[in-house]
């Protein structure tokens, strides 16, 4: 799974939200790559206008609003891949 936190430098909440999914990526146990996009370019190539922005697998699935841990849990929850019962 690849992880992106889109964020500008200087922005407290940005940096606290991506604090926050590192916790929630360790918590899960998730087998991730996270990182954080801080140039205003790379953030608008995603077309979005308000940050933090979580993108996963290529996908935004929040932007716009921090986040608690809870909450950013429950969200990467819903991009897990189901288990095939094989396990």
């Amino acid at each position: 799974m690849e992880i992106k936190v889109l964020a500008t430098k200087g922005c407290a909440n940005c940096h606290a939200f991506y604090e926050t999914v590192l916790k929630a990526v360790a918590e899960l146990q998730l087998d991730a790559t996270v990182t954080k996009v801080d140039d205003i370019m790379g953030i608008l190539s995603y077309g979005i206008s308000r940050i933090p922005g979580l993108v996963v697998d290529g996908e935004i699935i929040h932007y716009g609003r921090y986040l608690s841990l809870k909450e950013t849990k429950e969200l990467l929850k819903t991009q897990m891949p189901a288990s095939d019962g094989l396990d």
